[in-house]
C-alpha cells in the first residue's frame, strides 16, 4: 500500500464514522468532503460545530502527516478553533486545509469549509504537534 492510500485507509476512525472523504492529498493541501446527514447534524438539523471541527483536524491532521516521516515522527492535534459562520441542513460540505507554517515540531494549516455553493461554513485553523516516536 502507498503512503497516500495509507492516509487514506478510514477503518475504525472518526473519519469514517461521520462519512469522511478524501479528495486530494498533496504536499501542503488537503481536501476532503463530509455529509450533512444523521451522523453531522445536531438535535435541531443543522450541520453540528463539531462535525465540521473533526473534519478540519482530520484533513490537517492527514496533511501533516504526508509531510513527516512516519518511520520516526508522529503527529498529533495540538489546538484548533473554528468559526462558524453558516448554518447547513443537509448535503455536502468539502474541506480545504493549506499549510500556514511548517516547522519541525509544530505546522499550521488554515482550512475553509464550503457548501456546495462555494458559500463559507466554517473557518479553521489548526496546530498540529510533531513528536518522535517512542521506540
Amino acid at each position: 500500500m502507498d503512503r497516500e492510500q495509507m492516509l487514506k485507509d478510514r477503518t475504525n476512525t472518526i473519519a469514517h464514522s461521520l462519512g469522511m472523504e478524501f479528495v486530494e492529498i498533496s504536499k501542503g493541501k488537503v481536501v476532503m468532503t463530509m455529509p450533512v446527514d444523521e451522523r453531522t447534524r445536531q438535535p435541531h438539523g443543522f450541520l453540528h460545530g463539531g462535525a465540521s471541527v473533526a473534519l478540519a483536524e482530520t484533513a490537517a491532521s492527514v496533511g501533516t502527516a504526508y509531510l513527516i516521516d512516519e518511520e520516526k515522527e508522529i503527529c498529533f492535534g495540538l489546538e484548533i478553533n473554528a468559526n462558524h459562520i453558516k448554518a447547513k441542513r443537509e448535503g455536502t460540505v468539502t474541506a480545504v486545509a493549506t499549510i500556514a507554517h511548517q516547522g519541525r515540531t509544530t505546522m499550521v494549516w488554515e482550512i475553509h469549509i464550503r457548501d456546495e455553493e462555494g458559500a463559507l461554513i466554517c473557518l479553521s485553523r489548526c496546530t498540529v504537534a510533531v513528536m518522535p516516536k517512542k521506540k
